[in-house]
Formats: C-alpha cells, structure tokens, sequence
C-alpha cells in the first residue's frame, strides 16, 4: 500500500478505479430511484431531497472532511515511512469522529422540528430527517477508515464500500418505502413515510460500507503491525499535536464544503418560504393542472418541484460529476505527497492530467445530457413532463462547472491552500444567495431559477478556482487541447446523436432502445473527433488506466492508424 509512484500517472489509476465504482453507484442509484420514485412518487422524493440536503450540511460539519484529511496527513508521512506516525494519526482521527458523529446526530435528530418546519416550512420533513440522523455516526467512523486506506495510495477498499453500501442502500430503500407507505396508507402524511424508508436505506447502506471495511482493516492489521514494528523513526507525535493538525486541515475543509454544499439547503428554504406566498405560475400550469387563476403554491406543490429538481435534475447530473470527485479524491494524495519532497513540476503536471481528463468526459457528458433530455427521463423515469427536461436541458452545462470546480478545489486543498477554496466558495455563495432571491421573488421561473442558481454557483467557484491556481501553483491552463477541441467534438457528436435518436424512434417507436443506442453512438463519434482533431494523441492515451487496451480497440475500429 505504500508505494508511492511519482512515475506514470498512479494517481490517475487509482482514481478511475475510485472513478468505476463512483459511477456503478450513480447507476444503482437512478435505477433504484425508478420504483422508489413510483412509490413515493415526487411530493415524497421532494422530501427525501429536503431532509438529505439537511443531512448532507451535517455531514460536512462533523465527518465529510476526514477522509480527504486522514488521506492527506497519512500520505505525508507514508512518503518518510513514518509508519507510527501515521497509525496514529489513524487512531487519533478515529476518537475525533467518535465524538463529531454522536454530536452530530443527536443534533440532527432532536433539531428535527426545526430544520423542517423553520428552515423549508414543512413538517412532513420531520420524519425522514430523524431516521437519517444515525447516519452521520456511522459515516464519521466510515470517513476515517476511507481516509487511512486513500492515504495509503489504495482507493480500493473505498471503491468496494461504496458499491456494498450503494446497493444495500437500493434494496433497503425500495423494501422499505414499500412497506412504509403500505402500512400507512390511510395517513396524511403517507408521503413521509415514504421518504422515511428512502432515508432508512442510505443508513442501513452505510452500515454495510462500515462493515466491509472494518473486515479489510482486520485482514490488513498484520502488515500494519510489521511496518510498525520495523519503524526507525526517533520522533513519535503525541496525539495532542496529531489533533492540532487533524483540527487545522480539517477547519478550511469543512469550511469549504460546507460553503460549497449549503447552497442546496438554503435553495430549499428560500424556494419553500418565497413559493409558499406566489401564484402558481404559468410555467407549472402542466404540473399542477387544474388549479384556478390566482391559486398559490401549496407545501405538496413545492414538494412536487423539489423532487424533479432534486431527484432528477441533480440526481442526473451528478453522475458525470462523480469522476471529477474521484480523481480529486485521488489526486490529493499524489499532490501531497509530492508537496511534501517540493516536487511543483511533477505537481503541475499532474494538475493537467487531472483537469484535462475531467473536460475530455464532463463537457460531451453536459451536450449528450442536454440534447437527449427528455429521452433519457422518459427511460430512467416514466412519464417525465417536458418541465423535467427543460430543468436537464438548461442546467446541463452545470456538469462542467462542477466537474472542474471540484477538481481544482482537490488540487488547491494539495498544496495546502485550504482557505482559498473557502474564500472562493464564499464568494460565489454570496451571489448564488442574491440572484437566486430576484429570480424567484421577482420572475414566475419558479423551478427554473433554481436550475440557475445551480450553473451560475458552479460557474463562478470555477471561474475563482482558474485565478487560483495561476497564483499559487503558477499554472497556466491550456486550452485548445483540454477546453475547445472537446466542445467542438461534443457539439458534433450532440446534432449526430439527436438526429440519430429521431430516426432511431421514428423506425423502432421504442425510446429506451433508441436512447441506448443513441448513448453508444455518441460515445464513438465523440472519441472518433477528438482523435481526428488531434485533442488527444496516442501517448496521452497510453498514460491512461487500460491505455494500451484503449489503443488496440481503437486501431481495431481505424480510429487510430
């Protein structure tokens, strides 16, 4: 596990693999979301949605910070072979988490009347928020183990915890949803039981995960006691100092996260607050048909529109994003650990690596998404409106903000600029807040302000991060071969695959087998551009997981001559 490879692109391996499972776990969680969606349908998913945003601003206070901390301070010592020090480190952190992940969750579930009823104005929120709250114990103690494996240059214990948790998490979801809304079926509040067997799912998954990894480290513990054993180093840290450290990379963290990822639950509070005193505008008359001139929004209305845009839109599109977060994840470890030898050039080079096979997968990801909107909803999720794929369509181009906004946050956190990343998020957050306030109190866009909302915070963070690192890392984006060559190859592949589909479903009337078809065909004709217009070359591919693998297919297809 502690090898630390500053040949190749190691990182870049261990990030596809962190890469794979993050997008097996997106893909059972869409699938699992069908029959839970039709269970529950949107008022319960607007729920989930509620109380998981609120569950996920508590995570990033108590636990979500430590893996990327635990993996950056143990990376920094496996480099010196100070193996003590970072079992420590290990055990330190794991004390730490204890005691966040208690506070954090009597604080969720005995603050559960307020966060629903003050913060979104709905009470029906109560429930599934009180079931979630014992998940913020169980991914603290989850966190530290994650971090130590990630800092050990392994991301493969982490990789198959997440796929377990994920699909217990689906199974638990979906059983328990059922039976919930089953058992209460003569309730008014039948859609938060619902929402509660959701939210059971994501802590019976999370138990699973810990599981998992509790076993890896059983088998791992030998090994770990040898390193130990044959350890030389004179200095050994008190934990005293191992918590000041703990405590100073993870306060710039938690700040920035918590910045980064308050903007959907303060998105919910104003839309819940601002919505409940408006007419139901125009542009939901197809949602809530029906309803008479003058009529206002109700708590199940606001509902309805929070579940298609958080169980759809951002659900949809958080998919592609999962890579940007696994090779940040991977590349924080690489980076600090060549900080630590003030290896800058290696530092830079894999800057580029990372940013530019994130654009090489987000922006087709964004055009294919946009384009095929309403095709892939109705697949994923039948009887989608067309509001549900104008929310796609028009927040598609989030999936590049976000993917480079979250690399370059992993990046800067690498070399030890923990505030930037904050101070930028803070920024954008200030003008996500106002912007998203005008659009909702003074327009009838309704939904469609806070599809805004989510590109322009995301914009901005990526336009701050860019400056960033052209001031600390003294890094000069390149452009051509990372930004316009995949645009141009993506806006290509986009008008081929729309007209393919039309065709595909004029000839078939079959939109899944259209819209599959369609996906696969899009992904040639993009790569078939990119290598024609020279946006990525042979050696490039090389360095990449399987790249000798990627080379013979595509010479097998005369892709590559």
């Amino acid at each position: 596990m502690d090898t630390y490879n500053n040949k190749g692109n190691q990182f870049l391996l261990q990030g596809s693999i962190l890469a794979a499972s993050s997008l097996i776990v997106r893909m059972i969680g869409l699938i699992y979301r069908i029959p839970m969606t039709r269970i529950i349908g949107d008022e319960g998913m607007g729920l989930y949605t509620v109380a998981y945003e609120l569950y996920s601003i508590a995570l990033i206070l108590s636990s979500y910070s430590l893996p990327l901390a635990v993996s950056k301070l143990v990376a920094a010592k496996n480099i010196t072979r100070e193996y003590r020090n970072s079992f420590r480190i290990f055990i330190c952190a794991m004390g730490f988490a204890l005691v966040v992940g208690t506070i954090a969750t009597l604080v969720l579930f005995l603050g559960a009347d307020f966060f629903a009823t003050v913060l979104n104005n709905d009470a029906n929120a109560i429930l599934p928020i009180r079931v979630l709250a014992p998940t913020l114990f169980v991914f603290s103690i989850m966190g530290v183990f994650r971090g130590f494996y990630q800092g050990k240059n392994t991301m493969v214990p982490t990789a198959i915890s997440q796929v377990i948790e994920q699909i217990v998490n689906a199974v638990v979801s979906v059983l328990a949803a059922y039976v919930f809304m089953k058992n209460n079926s003569a309730s008014e509040q039948i859609a938060a039981y619902g929402a509660a067997g959701a939210t059971l799912g994501t802590l019976m998954g999370a138990i699973a995960g810990l599981l998992f990894l509790m076993f890896v480290y059983m088998v791992y513990r030998p090994t770990l006691r040898k390193q130990i054993i044959a350890d030389r180093i004179s200095k050994t840290d008190s934990y005293k100092d191992i918590l000041k450290i703990l405590i100073i990379t993870i306060s710039p963290i938690i700040l920035s996260q918590t910045v980064y990822h308050i903007s959907g639950v303060i998105d919910n509070a104003m839309f819940g607050n601002i919505m409940a005193t408006k007419e139901i505008s125009y542009f939901d008359s197809t949602v809530f048909a029906g309803s008479k001139p003058g009529t206002l929004y109700t708590s199940e209305n606001i509902s309805i529109l929070l579940g298609i845009y958080g169980n759809k839109y951002r659900n949809l599109s958080n998919v592609p994003v999962a890579i940007a977060t696994a090779i940040g994840t991977a590349v924080v470890t690489s980076i600090a650990a060549a900080k630590a030898r003030g290896m800058y050039g290696y530092i830079r080079s894999k800057t580029h690596i990372a940013i530019k096979f994130n654009m090489i997968i987000a922006i087709p990801a964004a055009i294919g998404m946009g384009v095929l909107a309403y095709p892939i909803l109705n697949m994923l999720f039948p009887g989608s409106r067309q509001l549900d794929a104008n929310y796609l369509t028009l927040g598609s181009m989030a999936i590049v903000f976000y993917a480079y906004s979250t690399v370059t946050t992993s990046i800067l956190q690498g070399i030890n600029k923990l505030q930037v990343p904050v101070i930028n998020s803070a920024i954008s957050l200030g003008f996500h807040v106002v912007l998203l306030y005008l659009l909702l109190k003074y327009t009838p866009l309704s939904g469609y302000s806070l599809v805004i909302g989510n590109v322009t915070f995301a914009l901005v963070v990526c336009v701050l991060n860019w400056m960033s690192l052209k001031k600390y890392l003294n890094y000069k984006q390149e452009i051509l071969k990372t930004f316009i060559i995949p645009s141009v190859s993506a806006g290509l592949m986009g008008v081929s695959t729309y007209f393919i589909h039309r065709g595909l479903y004029k000839w078939t009337s079959n939109n899944t087998l259209s819209t599959i078809i369609s996906l696969l065909a899009a992904v040639i004709i993009y790569f078939a551009l990119l290598i024609f217009l020279k946006g990525i070359d042979e050696e490039e591919l090389e360095s990449m997981p399987k790249g000798d693998l990627i080379i013979r297919f595509l010479h097998f297809l005369r892709i590559l001559r």
